[in-house]
């Protein structure tokens, strides 16, 4: 589906620009009945958990975004999610992920995937972060846009 762009080589480059502690990208897989997202690349992961979690659309942080198709920020993991919901997102807990940043990366007008940059400390995902990443994620990653072109 996407053979010409060497997705882990971006999200190194992404990694290194933001100083972040995790960048990884889901994109949709078909499943039995409908669409199914799992975690394809990874860089700064603790270990390799995130690749076997599978999401139907709107279950996770990736399947929020995809389903809504917009920008997500959290300061702070614990201050935005109760503790006893956290296993909701698998992500958050096996990464040990305290601040982070999703987007919709979009081609044709549709959501093909989700960016997810993150950080193992509280607040270190700003606003100004977030509004930068949102900026330039087009510039970031060729070929995707991170919102819906407006429709004329």
């Amino acid at each position: 589906m996407n053979n010409d762009i060497d997705f882990q080589k971006v999200i190194t480059a992404i990694k290194e620009k933001y100083e972040v502690d995790l960048v990884t990208l889901a994109f949709i897989q078909p499943a039995q009945f409908e669409y199914a997202l799992t975690w394809q690349y990874a860089i700064g992961n603790i270990n390799n958990r995130l690749k076997r979690i599978v999401l139907q659309s709107g279950k996770g942080i990736a399947g929020q975004v995809f389903k809504s198709g917009k920008p997500m920020i959290v300061r702070n993991v614990f201050t935005e999610y109760p503790a006893n919901d956290l296993f909701n997102y698998p992500i958050i807990v096996s990464e040990k992920i305290k601040s982070f940043c999703a987007l919709p990366l979009y081609k044709k007008n549709k959501v093909q995937g989700v960016i997810l940059l993150g950080y193992r400390e509280e607040n270190k995902m700003t606003d100004e972060l977030f509004e930068k990443i949102l900026y330039n994620i087009h510039i970031d990653f060729p070929k995707y846009y991170g919102r819906e072109m407006a429709k004329s």
